[in-house]
């Protein structure tokens, strides 16, 4: 069951938020900026293992993470999870509902998290008033496509090598875009969750761990990772 904790006294409004520039990086003025403000003044906080949303659960809102990490994930028939991203500050999840009005996966919080939720009507309403911020909901969009191929390019065309030299990559890219280390940050998956995000094996995921360890890529610590050898790390990924 979803353990949400609504909390009317968190009211850090986006013209303040320091995720400002990657959820919604548009010029707006000073009255606009207000109108945003009141859009998504609705702060809430989760704990680790709390969800978000279920699939099948009718779309009501986009979530802008403030803090923590998210996973989405569906179930196949057969009862297994599989993993189909992982969400950080300063992105949006819940868009996979636009088409249907309803969600197509569970999206479920690994650490304490808080979210501000974003009512999408009136998030549309207010885009065909302001240009920049529709062509920012658009650029979003296109943003989770290229995604979806760059998973379909992972899953289809890579060895396990390349899957996890790939998805640590992508980690140090996201995690210095909000001004953390790009070579030492801990891991808020756990390697199960790793393995059924890029199609591999938990025995395949720490051998492969193990092996970029041996070679001087990586110094790992359990969950803490430190990128030791970026230069070699992206020659397993290469064109790609």
């Amino acid at each position: 069951m979803q353990n949400a904790i609504n909390n009317p006294s968190l009211r850090i409004a986006c013209s303040s938020c320091n995720l400002r520039e990657l959820c919604l990086p548009v010029d707006l003025g000073g009255q606009e900026m207000e109108r945003l403000d009141a859009l998504t003044s609705r702060k809430r906080t989760f704990q680790r293992g709390d969800y978000l949303y279920r699939c099948g659960e009718g779309f009501r809102a986009l979530y802008a993470i403030r803090t923590g990490f998210f996973k989405t994930q569906v179930l196949h028939e057969a009862g297994r999870e599989q993993v189909t991203g992982f969400q950080m500050p300063g992105e949006i999840i819940g868009m996979d509902a636009i088409s249907s009005d309803a969600h197509t996966c569970d999206a479920i919080a690994l650490e304490d998290s808080e979210i501000c939720e974003i009512p999408f009507d009136r998030l549309e309403a207010l885009s065909r008033e302001f240009p920049g911020l529709q062509r920012h909901l658009h650029k979003i969009m296109s943003r989770e496509i290229v995604r979806d191929h760059g998973i379909m390019m992972l899953l289809g065309s890579m060895r396990a090598e390349e899957r996890l030299a790939a998805f640590l990559l992508n980690l140090s890219q996201r995690f210095s875009a909000r001004g953390y280390s790009p070579t030492a940050f801990n891991l808020r998956m756990t390697r199960q969750e790793i393995g059924s995000y890029l199609g591999l094996k938990l025995e395949t995921v720490s051998r492969t761990f193990s092996h970029f360890q041996e070679h001087g890529l990586l110094n790992v610590k359990v969950r803490e990772v430190e990128i030791m050898d970026m230069l070699r790390l992206r020659s397993f990924v290469g064109g790609t």
